[in-house]
């Protein structure tokens, strides 16, 4: 999650399906929602994003990896056997290994045999790809979003900045166009947000966008399609 400053204030809080999340009072935000930190990942980057595009192979790439939540809960769909997944991550502020220690994702998520690889990855200083474990080939990036550059590679784009009121820059019509052009025809952005400036943002930077339900606590989210190139 791209700040400037990073936060410095970061506690770990309980969320309302027992799973924890981190809160900024100094950015007052905070990484999930209050109502289910698992919930309401599964419910906006797996079935409205990863689960949709309806692929066996998916390319991923995620804005703002946080905590490793969404990372997680694509590992486990692997690991089921439903896809594989080459999975990007731009995360310029990882966290540092005792926060990731202190919320438990593995735990909470029932698969504890994740946790040691879990934290290897995420904690890795390395830009290069990770070793392919359970059907997941990681990496994390530390380039900014607004100089991130890539073309029609991703099936799929978790979108997890910060909310607009503290990361205004990150939701403008300029980034949108990068996260278009990263998209293959047809790929998919999905997002907890469903404010209406960041969906007109996201319209005229060339994508179609719809409001669908959003999780518990939250009446709608935003998910946008990159248009199937002209036959």
């Amino acid at each position: 999650m791209d700040t400037d400053p990073f936060p410095t204030d970061l506690i770990t809080r309980r969320t309302g399906d027992g799973s924890l999340t981190l809160h900024s009072p100094q950015l007052e935000v905070f990484y999930h929602s209050v109502h289910g930190a698992v919930q309401e990942s599964t419910h906006v980057f797996i079935k409205a994003g990863l689960e949709f595009v309806g692929k066996k192979q998916v390319d991923v790439l995620e804005v703002g990896l946080g905590t490793g939540l969404n990372l997680l809960l694509t590992w486990v769909r692997c690991l089921e056997g439903k896809c594989t997944v080459t999975y990007t991550a731009l995360e310029p502020h990882p966290l540092p290994k005792e926060q990731l220690e202190a919320l438990a994702h593995c735990e909470d998520l029932a698969w504890p045999g994740l946790h040691e690889p879990f934290i290897e990855r995420m904690t890795s200083p390395s830009s290069d790809w990770q070793v392919p474990l359970g059907g997941l080939t990681f990496r994390k990036l530390a380039t900014p979003l607004q100089e991130f550059e890539a073309a029609a590679e991703f099936d799929v784009v978790y979108f997890d900045a910060f909310a607009p009121k503290a990361q205004p820059e990150l939701w403008a019509v300029d980034v949108f166009r990068r996260m278009l052009h990263a998209l293959r025809p047809g790929g998919v952005l999905v997002t907890y947000c469903a404010k209406g400036d960041v969906r007109r943002a996201m319209q005229a930077a060339g994508f179609t966008v719809a409001r669908i339900p959003g999780p518990v606590g939250k009446k709608e989210m935003l998910r946008a399609i990159k248009p199937n190139a002209p036959s």
